[in-house]
């Protein structure tokens, strides 16, 4: 099973007169990570390196932005991938403090400025989630939502024509019975789409 991250956490570090500065968010997408990378260079100019590792599925990467090769994004990547983490960027922003650590050095003073941050942080187990959709009758809209709320589905959107339409997601191990539920509750009345 894999988590993600509740919020972002923060971890601060000195090593031989450098400062490591690390951190672990959640994010949705590789756009979205670096959208995140770009503001650490503008909050951080005078920063030597920005370096960073995603984890979220198919768009995972790793850049050493600078820091000789594989000892910067690598080792944090193997960080979040150890913990079984997805859908999580882990950045560091380094201040050279004018003293060589040596690559061996420089892959402990990364993975420890994530880890340290991970310490801090609070996991959430990640469900997959079904999008489903369904029409009913107008007398019949309270009792979904009714359904919907007992199994924590999330609302989406929610149109009123002839009847009502009514998309939403649902934890994947809840879906069939959602839909079962759904069904008695509409006496058959109601219809599922594509969602």
């Amino acid at each position: 099973m894999n988590f993600t991250l509740g919020a972002a956490v923060h971890s601060e570090r000195v090593i031989k007169k450098s400062r490591f500065i690390g951190c672990v968010q959640p994010v949705a997408d590789r756009a979205a990570a670096l959208l995140v990378v770009d503001a650490l260079r503008a909050e951080h100019p005078g920063a030597a390196h920005v370096c960073w590792a995603l984890m979220a599925g198919g768009q995972s990467a790793a850049n050493d932005d600078g820091e000789p090769g594989g000892t910067a994004g690598r080792p944090m990547l193997e960080v979040l991938r150890h913990q079984h983490l997805d859908g999580v960027l882990a950045t560091v922003v380094r201040y050279f403090g004018g003293v060589k650590l040596g690559a061996g050095g420089l892959v402990r003073a990364y993975t420890d400025a994530i880890a340290q941050a991970l310490l801090g942080a609070t996991t959430i187990a990640q469900v997959r989630q079904r999008a489903l959709a369904c029409s009913v009758p107008y007398a019949l809209e309270g009792a979904v939502r009714r359904e919907l709320a007992a199994v924590g589905a999330a609302l989406g959107d929610v149109r009123h024509e002839t009847d009502v339409h009514v998309a939403f997601t649902v934890p994947e191990p809840a879906a069939a019975g959602l839909i079962e539920s759904i069904g008695n509750a509409a006496q058959g009345r109601v219809v599922w789409q594509q969602a």
